[in-house]
């Protein structure tokens, strides 16, 4: 079943957002280079985007599904516009699509292993 798991925020400076929720709710960050870091819990988690080329509009809401091939197909079938294919990250695979109202979401199925 399809869940929201991880919410992505554009942020300018990683390093200084990461202190700042750090310091507000007591997460911790694991980093995955200079321009982004997540939390890890495993429930719904945040991502902080530092890359400007990879930043979205708005937060990125991002919902964990078991085919995302299949997801694709209905995201396109339901009347969605995919704004960035499918590619590989540390963790899985994912994409960004558009709602009919013109909200960003991506859908992501992670690694099997």
């Amino acid at each position: 079943m399809a869940k929201l798991n991880y919410v992505e925020l554009p942020v300018q400076d990683v390093a200084n957002t990461k202190a700042f929720f750090a310091a507000a709710f007591g997460w911790d960050f694991t980093d995955f280079g200079p321009t982004y870091a997540a939390t890890m819990s495993g429930e719904t988690d945040l991502g902080l985007q530092g890359d400007r080329a990879d930043w979205t509009a708005a937060p990125l809401a991002v919902i964990q599904v078991d085919d995302l091939e299949a997801t694709e197909g209905a995201v396109r079938a339901a009347g969605g516009t995919i704004t960035q294919p499918i590619f590989a990250f540390p963790g899985g695979r994912r994409f960004h699509f558009r709602d009919p109202n013109g909200n960003e979401l991506a859908a992501m199925q992670a690694d099997t292993h």
